[in-house]
């Protein structure tokens, strides 16, 4: 797990660093950190998320959004002997699209929607296929913001109970 975490990790920052400039891509970083639940049982959740140059059409505004996760498995009695099963930690690794509209003076612009394909370790009866869609909605200040993420695999295969949390975020750089 810590080496396909590892790897993961190495991916994302070449793919940063493929960049001309890589401190140039960077309009935002992002810790994330909060409670994730599947069916009513929470667990803790990380998450670092980089917001690349932003890209405007009319009114709505466009920005790579590429983040790296973690949440930490659990324990639930009723699930076991099922397989999956709920222990298992999942690393993931995201890449997508996060969407604003109107202009910085406009009161609904820190309002942000993201959606993501996501590829990750473990398997989970939240989680139980190797790729995974992530949508979020937020809304973010100068050096801080706070969002409602779900990740699932659409119903593509089963089971797919996802994951639902809450995360706030503080802004590094």
């Amino acid at each position: 797990m810590k080496y396909m975490m590892n790897l993961m990790i190495l991916f994302v920052l070449g793919l940063i660093s493929s960049q001309t400039h890589a401190q140039d891509w960077v309009q935002r970083l992002e810790v994330q950190g909060g409670r994730s639940y599947m069916d009513n049982t929470g667990t803790p959740t990380v998450f670092l998320e980089a917001l690349g140059p932003q890209t405007s059409w009319g009114g709505l505004h466009v920005q790579q959004d590429v983040s790296l996760g973690y949440i930490k498995g659990r324990h639930m009695s009723r699930f076991a002997l099922a397989h999956p099963g709920v222990g298992d930690p999942i690393f993931l690794g995201a890449w997508g699209g996060r969407f604003q509209a109107g202009d910085e003076t406009s009161w609904f612009h820190p309002v942000f929607f993201s959606f993501q394909g996501a590829l990750h370790t473990g398997k989970t009866q939240a989680l139980s296929s190797t790729y995974e869609f992530v949508e979020t909605l937020g809304w973010e200040a100068k050096r801080w913001s706070v969002a409602i993420r779900h990740i699932s695999n659409g119903s593509l295969h089963e089971p797919n109970r996802g994951e639902t949390m809450f995360v706030v975020g503080m802004r590094l750089d």
